[in-house]
């Protein structure tokens, strides 16, 4: 096998990787999504106890691109390819490490009341994790039209997470009798405005896989 060959036979392995764990994060953002509506305990727990296979395949995808970078000394475009990985499976497994604060958020209160606080919870759910989604997709097949997209999709994320907030103050002000789920609520949107964040991060090294600039600054 040529170096080139051995070079994209083990790219492709890589991007399976990065697919997997993409499947995971994503599925981790859905059980978040459904354990707050039911309160679901043993799904929270099912949630915190995958977040271990989440790091082990950062792990996994890690070794692989350090691997790639000392035995095939990669340059220009390949060499942006794997230090990209690189900075992509951290922004993922932040994403998992936050789906697992939501879920012990969720195992902390265990009152069908929190759900009830606001409404404005699952609809951040669905759009992070659909923003998650296309993000890795995108990185994995070099999408800068749909990485561009998905960096406008944020301020639908931060406009609910504004609205948790509105809310919050709201209930507050009526009464203060349920300060502690309020805080938590605020948390849980706050996490997932960070996950918001992190796909966006994607996209931006999405973009700097495929044009090797960062803000019009020519970096690699």
């Amino acid at each position: 096998m040529s170096a080139r060959l051995g070079f994209d036979y083990e790219l492709q392995l890589l991007k399976d990787n990065l697919a997997e764990m993409g499947h995971l994060i994503e599925d981790a953002i859905d059980k978040c999504m459904h354990a707050f509506k039911t309160q679901d305990e043993s799904l929270a727990k099912e949630i915190i106890a995958g977040d271990r296979n989440i790091n082990d395949i950062e792990k996994t995808i890690e070794a692989r691109c350090l691997s790639l970078i000392l035995k095939q000394q990669p340059v220009a475009r390949d060499l942006r390819i794997v230090t990209t990985a690189l900075k992509v499976v951290t922004d993922m497994e932040r994403i998992g490490d936050q789906a697992a604060d939501i879920a012990e958020l969720i195992l902390r209160e265990k009152r069908e009341e929190i759900y009830n606080l606001t409404e404005h919870i699952p609809e951040m759910a669905k759009a992070t994790k659909l923003m998650v989604r296309d993000a890795v997709d995108a990185f994995i097949h070099s999408d800068t039209d749909m990485a561009q997209e998905i960096k406008l999709r944020d301020d639908v994320v931060d406009d609910l997470f504004d609205k948790v907030k509105d809310e919050v103050v709201e209930i507050l002000r009526k009464s203060s009798e349920q300060v502690d789920q309020c805080v938590d609520i605020l948390m849980i949107a706050k996490y997932f405005e960070r996950i918001g964040d992190h796909a966006v991060n994607i996209c931006e090294w999405t973009e700097f896989n495929v044009t090797g600039s960062v803000n019009n600054i020519r970096i690699l």
